[in-house]
């Protein structure tokens, strides 16, 4: 495959390829000074006059993932270089992006992972009609049937691939459905996470940025939405570099593939891959080149408009007032005809699934607090509300969970207007409802936190639960507040994004001659504060505002989707709880709702998880490692069962014994078949064995068929079991699966990824994610595990009768323990 990139990108190409990137960054540098000049000037001013922005009722916490993970577990991946399926290990760190290792092992080494994947601009799919599709479009004169694609010999019916238009393709695969499923949404929030676009917090890059990207398309001919503003600052300028120069190269390269369809296609994947890496790495250092000379700029810029300022608003709102003479008879007229009758039904089109996505998430909100409620009345103390508290801490992050919700939002449809408003496609829209979604979700339970916390030390009993109760109520009352504001600020500015590009197309090439004429009526001095295609796009703004406003103030007083009106105005009712905005609750240290992580390297390592893997019955583990993985308790539940303190003693042994086989696949023997003892421990219980009791109904017997002593008699001499019977197959079975039980119990301990039985026998720890669990009896799992006799793990010492009769008193003790029992029966019944 190599040899196809060098043999298409030879050192002449690599040239044009940089000579192309160096000419769109140059264009695009000089349109970035200007916007940044006017970015400073627009935040300096803001910061003189202020501005009024609605009070949010929920608080809002600035880092949510600290030392938190989205997931991990393992995957089949394709690999391109020896066209075969390899499992790799998975990590999902809390930047979202997607690590693969050659093995968990290798990850907890801290080896450097084969590879990384910033899924910014990519989609994800499970279909390979729906690839083939994109696929065929990426060469000229090239379709393929479904059914002549071979080049994937799949490992599995449930496929996940990662497609990009420019950079190389993923291709994953799982054994099950459910595994499919919950993958799929890990996948898609990544997507969703790096397409967010750019921080809004900066106040003078970020404006400059996304201005001067729409200005320079906009000089293209390009006005409507784009779909590759996806990533950052570098990965948004390279997908503007490619958006021309990758038909070139498709013509000029395309046509000199050889081969068969299906690799002529992946052979194109291949170069574009790297041209794609190629132009994003001038185009980070360039960029970064364009912000440090801007920024030394600054202090100079900075203090010109703080000492002119009145001067240069008067100046721009003269310029501003003389174009809007000129510009809005047209743009009033193009409004009436062409945007106005279709105002309404934009607004429809979007307020549906907005508003039955933001309802969706109030249902799970509700859902898991009344859930909170109810365990903590079934378990009592703030100790089992703590460890509650610190599964929802991460409800808003758990893409599974929050899935019902993003589904609402994937019901958007904007046929029949992205062609007249020259939308290229919902998902700019889709994407950011669901980011406003995932943020409120997550501000909603971090103020039911701080609200609970207040007095939560003072309270117990029915104290406690009252304020749970009133925590929920203020809660939802004020997420009820902050949606509807949230929602009709996203209405607006949709509203405007569709309007706005389709205003200017129709009226930009009327009024670009006329508007050098208004450069004359700005002072050079502050003509780099002041540009006329700014004040020509702010004029046609404001000629679309005020039906925008009315169209959905119009929506706020049908009351069909739940919208306050805008003269519903919420005074602070807490003030003292905007105070506690960085008071971050630790939940797990202060009432044990999961163990803490230790330092450095090794915190980082054992982060929390946020969402767990499934585990599906009568499904083996894959060899070394497991996809199959649950985390510990610090998770959300993702199953509404129910869990007994037997059934979790049998899960946590079998999650261990599973978790040994995953790294260290082990052959399974039948009973009869001889063993050898494979290490010291087993060697000196065969040599010295040690004496066994076994409990009965009737009276207790010895395993050599020795009557417990009566009071009074004393014991001459032990005959064990190595006396009584040879050492055949069956004892030497017997003594490994008891070996193996011992050992079981001896990892039974914390960790940050259990695994659970592949049976049915251990159904109270399979999850999926159909709703909430109710962990009533979860707190049993810190319970530990009764060990076997220390004697099966040290050298046999002789026993006294005093030991007999003591351990016959611990059995009986502890005769409900069938687990136990049965193991002794079978030890005996072997013999």
């Amino acid at each position: 495959m190599g040899d196809v990139v060098s043999t298409h990108l030879d050192e002449g190409r690599r040239q044009v390829i940089t000579a192309h990137t160096k000419k769109v960054m140059t264009e695009f540098r000089k349109v970035y000074g200007q916007q940044y000049a006017v970015a400073l000037f627009n935040s300096v001013r803001f910061e003189i006059e202020g501005g009024g922005n609605v009070q949010a009722q929920l608080l809002h916490r600035k880092d949510p993932l600290q030392d938190k993970s989205i997931f991990s577990g393992d995957l089949f991946q394709y690999l391109d270089e020896n066209k075969k399926w390899r499992n790799r290990f998975i990590y999902v760190a809390n930047s979202y992006n997607i690590s693969f290792y050659d093995s968990r092992l290798a990850y907890e080494r801290g080896l450097h992972p084969r590879g990384i994947i910033n899924c910014a601009g990519y989609k994800a799919l499970t279909s390979m009609d729906q690839y083939l599709d994109l696929l065929n479009s990426c060469l000229p004169d090239s379709k393929a049937k479904p059914e002549s694609s071979q080049f994937l010999k799949f490992a599995s019916s449930f496929l996940l691939i990662l497609w990009h238009p420019y950079a190389r393709h993923h291709y994953f695969s799982v054994r099950t459905e459910k595994e499919q499923t919950k993958w799929l949404a890990v996948f898609q929030d990544c997507v969703r996470h790096a397409n967010n676009g750019l921080s809004e917090e900066n106040k003078v890059l970020t404006p400059a940025f996304t201005d001067s990207l729409r200005l320079y398309r906009q000089a293209k001919g390009h006005y409507g939405t784009w779909d590759m503003m996806c990533g950052d600052p570098a990965r948004i300028l390279s997908n503007l570099v490619m958006e021309t120069l990758y038909p070139e190269l498709r013509t000029q390269i395309g046509p000199r593939l050889k081969g068969k369809l299906q690799q002529r296609q992946r052979n194109w994947m291949l170069i574009s891959d790297a041209v794609y890496r190629q132009v994003l790495s001038q185009t980070q250092m360039q960029y970064e080149a364009m912000v440090q000379a801007c920024e030394e700029e600054r202090p100079r810029l900075d203090a010109a408009l703080r000492t002119d300022m009145d001067q240069i608003v008067s100046s721009k709102e003269h310029v501003t007032g003389r174009m809007r003479a000129l510009v809005l008879p047209h743009a009033d007229q193009v409004l009436k005809s062409s945007v106005q009758p279709y105002i309404s039904s934009i607004l429809e089109a979007l307020m549906e699934p907005v508003s039955q996505g933001f309802s969706e998430v109030r249902e799970v909100l509700f859902r898991e607090l009344v859930e909170i409620s109810m365990n903590t009345v079934n378990e009592g103390g703030r100790e089992a509300l703590g460890k509650h508290m610190e599964k929802v801490s991460m409800l808003a992050f758990h893409p599974v969970k929050m899935q019902s919700c993003y589904e609402k939002m994937e019901q958007l449809s904007l046929e029949g207007l992205q062609q007249r408003f020259d939308v290229s496609s919902p998902s700019v829209f889709v994407q950011r409802a669901q980011i406003l979604m995932r943020e409120q979700m997550d501000n909603a339970v971090y103020t039911f936190e701080q609200l609970l916390y207040q007095n939560m030390a003072e309270q117990s009993g029915e104290e406690l639960i009252k304020n749970i109760h009133r925590s929920q109520d203020r809660v939802l009352k004020k997420y009820d507040y902050d949606s509807s504001t949230v929602r009709k600020k996203f209405f607006r500015e949709a509203l405007l994004q569709i309007i706005i590009p389709y205003m200017l197309k129709q009226l930009h090439p009327v009024y670009a001659p006329e508007l050098p004429k208004f450069k004359e009526l700005i002072f050079e001095d502050f003509s780099r504060f002041i540009l006329v295609e700014n004040i020509f796009e702010e004029v046609v703004l404001q000629s679309v505002t005020k039906d925008i406003m009315m169209a959905v103030k119009e929506a706020a007083i049908q009351r069909r989707h739940n919208l306050y009106r805008d003269s519903i105005v919420l005074g602070n009712s807490d003030p003292n709880l905007h105070l506690m905005e960085e008071n971050s609750i630790d939940w797990a240290s202060q009432y044990g709702g999961g163990g803490g992580g230790g330092g450095g390297e090794e915190r980082f390592r054992r982060r929390r998880q946020v969402v767990s893997m499934i585990l599906t019955e009568g499904m083996a583990p894959m060899p070394y490692g497991s996809c199959l993985e649950v985390p510990g308790v610090e998770e959300i539940p993702e199953e509404n069962e129910m869990q007994t303190g037997e059934d979790l003693q049998e899960d946590q042994v079998g999650s261990n014994d599973l978790h040994k086989q995953a790294i260290f696949p082990v052959v399974s023997r039948s009973p009869e078949e001889p063993t050898t003892p494979d290490d010291v421990q087993q060697i000196r219980q065969l040599i010295r064995p040690v004496l066994e009791v076994v409990l009965s109904d009737t009276d207790p017997v010895l395993t050599n068929g020795i009557l417990p002593l009566e009071e009074g008699e004393e014991i001459e001499s032990i005959t064990t079991v190595e006396d009584v019977m040879p050492k055949d197959s069956a004892i030497a079975s017997a003594i490994q699966e008891l070996e193996d039980a011992v050992q079981g119990e001896e990892c039974n301990v914390d960790s940050d990824a259990e695994l659970p039985r592949a049976s049915s026998e251990s159904s109270p720890r399979h999850h999926d994610d159909s709703g909430f669990q109710s962990p009533t009896n979860e707190h049993r799992h810190d319970e530990d595990a009764r060990p076997i006799t220390a004697e099966l793990k040290d050298e046999a010492e002789p026993v006294g009768p005093e030991l007999v009769m003591l351990m016959l008193d611990q059995e009986d003790e502890s005769s409900e323990d069938g687990s136990q029992a049965g193991e002794a029966d079978d030890f005996e019944s072997n013999i």
